[in-house]
């Protein structure tokens, strides 16, 4: 199969989607740090802050490295078009891999960062649940919990 000029071209829009989504989240996290800088200043020895500041760091880091590979897929097709367009077909098509190796590693580094994110909110939903199963309400007839059917 011979790559044609169109081919790396059709990735352009998929690419620019991907990094939009990519600073979406980096925005995102950057509005959680304030968040939970804010709430470190008035309450420093919580231990999920702690945990939180973890995880932020993590996703921040893979955040910036999924960028990174997607802005340097971007290149690789626009280097990709270069070459076709002059005429070397072989580099073309290596360069052409490596853009979509490099928009692999992007994807898989996405996938990891939805894991953490999910971890994350698991953190937040605990630490909501150890909250609600300590207080005690007049709904509790409503929202029945689990303690209190243990208890009977």
């Amino acid at each position: 199969m011979e790559l044609q000029l169109s081919t790396p071209a059709l990735l352009f829009s998929a690419i620019t989607l991907l990094m939009l989504a990519f600073t979406n989240r980096f925005l995102a996290i950057a509005s959680l740090i304030r968040g939970l800088h804010k709430n470190y200043r008035e309450a420093p020895d919580q231990e999920m802050i702690v945990d939180q500041i973890k995880n932020l760091r993590k996703r921040l880091t893979l955040i910036k490295n999924m960028q990174l590979f997607g802005v340097f897929s971007f290149l690789l097709c626009i280097v990709c078009m270069y070459l076709l367009f002059h005429g070397f077909i072989e580099a073309a098509n290596w360069v052409f891999v490596g853009s979509m190796g490099s928009l692999l590693i992007a994807l898989g580094l996405s996938l990891v960062e939805i894991q953490i994110s999910t971890q994350a909110l698991n953190l937040e939903l605990q630490d909501m649940e150890e909250i609600f199963n300590k207080r005690s309400s007049s709904l509790d007839f409503i929202f029945k919990k689990e303690e209190k059917k243990d208890e009977k």
